[in-house]
């Protein structure tokens, strides 16, 4: 389909939904009898729909959630649709109209969703809760999961009309199945928030709720802004350390994205990723303390000289060794230039022996050296690389990691070096240098990365 059908099918989508929308929103509205009640709920939802997760799998989700999961419980299904209308009013300014309506009615249909799983076990309302409380437990669980499998409806939808198939894929992979657990874990506060009302305690209930989570909210936001100022500090201190030589500018940034590609296709944990992350950006910090004239030295360099370089993944753990977060980082810092058959440095491990990140930051490193310019060679292609690095698996890098880095480069492809690089001097006769170390046995003389001599 052209993109103008495309368009044409996502204004049709985003019409219909946004009506099927008013008219549950009119009719739930119709039924409420506990109008105090229920303003009581849509302050609280407000409220809530302004303070959104700063950080882990739920980023993007709001306190909303827990009240909307609690008006189920405290006034019914009905009231909790016209809560979830009012609660969607929050929405930032710069998103376009089309998404905010888009919005509003997919928070309004998904409660609708939640409100036919809660009828349909006959969910307790009101003080009956608080007589069958495993009934309510159940009701709650049922709830979430059809509001989570109408709103993940609705947005493939979307997602498939205005991004394609692919994306829908991605959006089910990582966020869908991610979020699903963390967000019943929400909908179970909400039926704590329920019980507290229920109990006597009305708003205060909902304060006593929500307070603490504003709080603690508040305290991860302060560790995300932390983590922030940490990583612009690292990368303002590797650009430092680049401008030494022009032909590797920026090659720290895509070591730390392509290791990043890699993570996430192997699942790690968001604290794993991160430190995967920092390792790429720092992985060539100790280059700091390798003079300049070896740095740009564009032929081979000699004994002296290549002890110099060799000493660089040392430096780098020296310099981030009083760096606390970094811990995790160290080992792949030091060791990104091992081999998988022991003939690397600095302490010539093998196989396994290898720390994990070591490994992956060693191919990344070795992809990004061999598709950018150097003073003596032009960069090499995407195909012609991926193509050294599976002919080394065995000997220089881990085989099982080699496979999935081609496996992510063939699916999210790879931005190499930008192309206003140096052009190479043509006056060098040298195949290969200090940059590709990682690549052939004695630093490069006779691996197939070299190429002919």
């Amino acid at each position: 389909m052209t993109p103008a059908i495309h368009r044409a099918g996502l204004r049709i989508l985003v019409s219909a939904v946004a009506i099927a929308a008013i008219v549950v929103f009119v009719m739930s509205a119709l039924t409420l009898s506990s109008y105090l009640t229920v303003v009581g709920l849509c302050l609280l939802v407000l409220i809530g729909s302004a303070l959104r997760s700063p950080h882990g799998p739920t980023q993007g989700a709001s306190l909303a959630s827990i009240v909307l999961i609690s008006v189920y419980v405290i006034v019914g299904p009905a009231a909790a649709v016209v809560v979830a209308g009012v609660g969607s009013l929050i929405q930032a300014r710069r998103v376009p109209l089309i998404k905010r309506v888009f919005s509003s009615a997919q928070r309004i249909l998904s409660a609708a969703g939640g409100a036919l799983a809660f009828m349909a076990v006959d969910g307790p309302v009101g003080q009956v809760a608080l007589e069958h409380v495993p009934r309510a437990i159940l009701a709650v669980t049922l709830t979430g999961l059809a509001h989570q499998v109408v709103n993940a409806v609705l947005m493939s939808c979307v997602l498939s009309l205005e991004r394609g198939p692919a994306v829908v894929r991605a959006f089910f992979s990582e966020v869908v199945v991610p979020t699903a657990l963390p967000m019943l874990g929400y909908g179970f506060l909400g039926l704590i928030l329920a019980f507290m009302w229920l109990g006597g305690l009305g708003m205060i209930a909902g304060l006593l709720t929500l307070v603490p989570l504003i709080v603690a909210r508040w305290a991860l936001s302060q560790d995300a802004v932390e983590r922030a100022a940490q990583a612009a500090t690292m990368r303002a201190f590797i650009q430092l350390i680049e401008t030494k030589d022009l032909y590797t500018r920026g090659h720290s940034e895509r070591v730390s994205e392509g290791a990043g590609m890699l993570g996430r296709h192997l699942r790690l944990s968001e604290d794993r990723q991160q430190a995967l992350e920092h390792a790429g950006l720092l992985h060539d910090v100790g280059k700091v303390g390798v003079p300049t004239s070896i740095i740009r030295k564009p032929g081979r360099l000699d004994d002296a000289e290549m002890d110099a370089i060799r000493l660089h993944p040392a430096r780098g753990v020296e310099l981030i060794g009083n760096i606390p977060f970094l811990e995790e980082v160290k080992s792949a810092v030091l060791h990104h230039h091992e081999k998988f058959d022991g003939s690397g440095y600095p302490a010539g491990l093998s196989g396994t022996n290898i720390p994990y990140f070591a490994r992956i930051i060693g191919i990344v490193d070795a992809f990004d050296c061999l598709t950018s310019t150097r003073s003596y060679r032009p960069a090499r292609s995407i195909e012609e690389t991926i193509a050294i690095l599976v002919q080394d698996r065995h000997t220089h890098f881990d085989p099982a990691l080699v496979d999935a880095f081609v496996e992510v480069i063939g699916k999210q492809g790879w931005t190499p070096a930008a192309a206003d690089q140096p052009a190479p001097n043509g006056t060098i006769d040298a195949a290969i240098d200090h940059d590709d170390l990682s690549l052939g046995s004695g630093g490069g003389a006779t691996g197939s990365a070299a190429g002919p001599a």
